[in-house]
């Protein structure tokens, strides 16, 4: 069956209208933009001819009760279809609270998104003919219902997504969720400031979708423009060609992207998906928001990185983070805005041989993050 349909992403949208703006010092992210950049993608891919559009989680701040009324109020409004999934950001507790949202509140709010039938917060989708779209909810609670620091996916919601997949062998399936599956930094699962972006029982997951050959998964939350790539069995002789995740960063956060993707599938099963990432330029306000923002990222840059190299496995003493992250300013920005190029050379080689590997040169991954084409044999 050949198949041919286009795409759009926007990922950690972090709606927030004007009187409901949380204002932090260190914050990374330009909440204050969140509107206006959205309204500025949909002009833009008005001009697409979309089959759907997915939105990878972090929907809005905080789980403000008026801020996702008014997102599933502007979603109705488009002339495609629209999917989600919740992030960290918008199922704070498990019930509802005059501050947030609760789990039961977020699937009736969200009802034309996916959960038209649902009563639980992940759902199955033939998005068209032949193609299939799971959203897994990956948000998990505390026995008291607040929520916890990492993703993971319930062994009710694995079982339910096992038996699932082995009803639409037929069909290309696409999978979304809002943590991390597979890595998309170094040692991102064992760092402490990484590991939070991370599905705790990725493994687990990772398993079930190899087994049924599904090829892609798109993810949020890390606020950064990355392919990662998981083989998988393929070395033992299984024919899947393994899985991709698709991150993609934030709306609300340098370079505040989106990306634009096209699938296409021959008769013969071979593959093909052409990603373009687009970004939003200027806001009101904001006339030059690609330099606004990564500057805005490299002013609020020093903790961050003082963290980072701080903790294991680089573990520098506190005098020597003080000293070196200053150099590393706009470390983050380039990380986040994808396929980094690095110069290490004025920092010490240890340091050197730890950061290394974060930037595209020193990748063995052979995908690029922003714009590249991904094949792979049916």
């Amino acid at each position: 069956m050949s198949l041919n349909f286009r795409f759009a992403i926007i990922s950690d949208l972090h709606i927030a209208l004007p009187h409901t703006i949380w204002d932090s010092r260190d914050r990374f992210h330009l909440v204050e933009v969140s509107i206006p950049a959205l309204e500025s993608v949909l002009t833009a891919l008005q001009t697409l001819d979309l089959d759907f559009l997915l939105l990878p989680g972090d929907l809005t701040q905080h789980g403000e009760p008026e801020n996702h009324a008014w997102l599933a109020d502007r979603l109705t409004q488009l002339p495609y279809p629209v999917y989600l999934v919740p992030g960290n950001h918008d199922l704070v507790e498990r019930q509802s609270t005059p501050q947030s949202i609760g789990v039961e509140d977020f699937l009736n709010c969200y009802r034309p998104f996916g959960y038209t039938d649902s009563s639980h917060p992940y759902y199955v989708r033939q998005v068209l003919p032949g193609v299939t779209l799971i959203g897994l909810n990956s948000i998990a609670f505390d026995a008291a219902g607040q929520q916890l620091n990492r993703g993971r996916i319930d062994a009710v919601q694995l079982t339910w997504l096992a038996n699932t997949l082995a009803t639409v062998t037929e069909d290309v399936v696409l999978v979304m969720v809002h943590h991390n599956v597979i890595e998309h930094l170094p040692g991102q699962s064992q760092h402490g400031m990484g590991q939070r972006y991370m599905l705790e029982n990725a493994a687990e997951l990772l398993a079930i979708l190899h087994r049924a050959a599904v090829p892609l998964i798109f993810t949020g939350h890390l606020h950064v423009q990355d392919i990662a790539y998981d083989r998988g069995s393929q070395h033992q002789g299984s024919q899947h060609q393994g899985i991709y995740d698709i991150t993609t960063g934030s709306l609300v956060s340098y370079p505040h992207p989106y990306r634009v993707l096209h699938f296409e599938q021959g008769d013969d099963g071979n593959s093909q998906l052409t990603v373009e990432t687009e970004r939003v330029s200027a806001v009101p306000g904001w006339d030059d928001l690609q330099h606004l923002s990564r500057e805005w990222m490299g002013d609020r840059s020093f903790q961050f990185m003082h963290r980072f190299l701080t903790l294991p496995p680089l573990s520098l003493s506190s005098a020597e983070a003080t000293r070196l992250a200053p150099s590393l300013r706009y470390f983050w920005a380039d990380i986040a805005s994808g396929d980094p190029q690095f110069d290490f050379s004025q920092l010490p080689p240890h340091v050197r041989q730890y950061l290394n590997p974060f930037g595209r040169g020193d990748r063995a991954d052979p995908t690029f993050d922003n714009n590249t084409v991904l094949v792979w044999s049916g």
